[in-house]
């Protein structure tokens, strides 16, 4: 006979599948909505982005004690660290863009008579 998963277990579930379905509603929103969106999720104190680095720093920790136990490899713990450690450098990066996304978000569409020039993909990184 099966156990039903626990709860934390179908939340985890649900969780993945509307983030599914935000990924696919974000291809198919219109410029400002998608930047509005993408603003959101990258927010680092009230996002999914922070929250999902939370959420492995809290599984790092307890990696940590589990590894300590004997009960999990060292290993684990590691990488979870490893993890958290550069979510929080992905957050911090992107952090200094948050406000441009949400101005892109806020703009009026308009019927511009020129389109915007494009920006060139090359561009160094500055920490």
């Amino acid at each position: 006979m099966t156990h039903p998963a626990p709860y934390p277990v179908k939340l985890a579930d649900e969780i993945t599948r509307q983030l599914g379905q935000l990924a696919d509603h974000l291809s198919q929103l219109p410029p400002p909505q998608a930047a509005q969106v993408i603003a959101r999720v990258l927010d680092p104190d009230a996002g999914i982005l922070g929250s999902i680095t939370h959420l492995v720093a809290t599984g790092s920790m307890f990696a940590k004690d589990q590894a300590e136990r004997g009960a999990l490899p060292a290993e684990v713990w590691l990488a979870l660290g490893r993890a958290s450690n550069e979510l929080h450098d992905i957050t911090l990066d992107l952090d200094e863009h948050k406000d441009t996304l949400r101005h892109v978000g806020t703009q009026p569409a308009t019927t511009a008579p020129k389109p915007p020039a494009p920006a060139p993909l090359v561009v160094r990184r500055h920490r």
